[in-house]
């Protein structure tokens, strides 16, 4: 399993500052990868919510007002998952492997998937829906890999853990 020989925060800023390379983990990699899925995925509808609701099909959140550009549902969850995306990104960016960052990629991945085959299952929201629960599927089983690695590497070095 990937893992970084850099064992505080600081190391792997200051090894970059010094010009060292520092090593690409896969939690890095899904960092970079979750990122940009949920950017592209999150700024989509916020676009054109025209080809959004092409392909995903029409949405009902704009009903009170009947104006197309009300659909205040869609763009809800569309700047939560752009606020995922950023953070996961900036982490990516500086290669900040936490826990905590971990989680929140975890978490939003279950979240969508739930939602995705929940809905789809109801008849609320269209099969293509399973093809983004199919994507966080694979993230997820991306993430239990890299997580197992971190656990081990930790508990190899219990003194240095990775951050």
């Amino acid at each position: 399993m990937a893992s970084t020989s850099l064992s505080s925060p600081g190391q792997a800023e200051a090894a970059s500052r010094a010009g060292a390379r520092v090593p690409v983990t896969l939690f890095t990699a899904l960092l970079w990868l979750q990122g940009l899925y949920f950017l592209v995925t999150g700024a989509w509808p916020l676009v054109s919510i025209e080809s959004f609701q092409a392909v995903t099909g029409p949405k009902t959140d704009h009903l009170v007002t009947g104006r197309e550009s009300d659909h205040w549902l869609v763009m809800t969850v569309a700047a939560l998952i752009l606020a995922v995306a950023v953070t996961l990104l900036f982490a990516a960016w500086r290669r900040r492997t936490s826990w905590e960052v971990a989680v929140l990629a975890v978490a939003a991945s279950v979240a969508l998937a739930g939602i995705d085959v929940v809905y789809v299952t109801r008849g609320t929201i269209a099969p293509i829906y399973l093809v983004d629960a199919a994507a966080e599927g694979i993230l997820l089983l991306a993430w239990a890999l890299a997580l197992v690695g971190k656990a081990r590497a930790e508990r190899a070095s219990p003194s240095r853990p990775i951050t």
